[in-house]
């Protein structure tokens, strides 16, 4: 089952989409964060909808959300800074929707920068992240080298990215200590490989 609802963040309503297994675990809920607005980013995208369908899978509850100015979402682009208090909007919408206690927070591309920048800012919630997911995570152009990660932050890179540089993300990856799962031969988007990112999201939960 899928609902949409719409969010009061600061920058005015964000459009957000619950989709609930029919099975789903209790005090478990997934938040996941789109790529870059200006470059046609929404939660339609079909990575973004690859994670969703992995949640479910996983019979975790999962929201997907726009951003301020995409889509139904009120706003306008901020440059991944007010896009953060977005992120922790809608992950205490989550929490109240779902009287979940542990998260799963991913993001693909500049959705995965802004992801891992709510990461420091979650402890006034009643919540423990339970797992951060980076695919594609764009180390060149944003400052993440200054930022915290969880232990369980799992990184998901394709060597073929013609958009993130690959080799600055294995090196930043080793540097940070994070776990990495390589995709050979693949392109920013994963075309193709769409089915290998889902399985590799189910393998790697914890």
């Amino acid at each position: 089952m899928t609902a949409t609802s719409y969010v009061q963040g600061l920058a005015g309503r964000l459009e957000t989409r619950l989709t609930l297994p029919s099975t789903p675990k209790v005090g478990q809920v997934a938040v996941v964060c789109h790529p870059h607005p200006l470059f046609g980013g929404t939660m339609d995208n079909k990575v973004i909808t690859t994670l969703i369908r992995a949640f479910k899978d996983a019979n975790i509850p999962v929201v997907s959300f726009n951003f301020r100015g995409v889509g139904a979402s009120e706003g306008v682009h901020d440059h991944a800074n007010g896009e953060v208090d977005d992120v922790l909007a809608v992950i205490e919408w989550s929490l109240a929707q779902t009287q979940a206690t542990e998260l799963y927070l991913a993001g693909f591309s500049f959705g995965s920068y802004v992801a891992a920048s709510a990461v420091s800012r979650l402890s006034p919630l009643p919540v423990h992240l339970r797992q951060l997911f980076l695919i594609a995570p764009p180390v060149h152009h944003y400052p993440m080298a200054g930022l915290s990660f969880p232990v369980n932050t799992l990184i998901v890179q394709g060597d073929a990215d013609e958009v993130v540089p690959a080799d600055d993300v294995f090196a930043w990856a080793a540097q940070q200590h994070l776990h990495l799962v390589r995709f050979e031969g693949c392109s920013h988007f994963f075309h193709g490989r769409l089915p290998e990112l889902r399985q590799s999201i189910l393998d790697n939960l914890v």
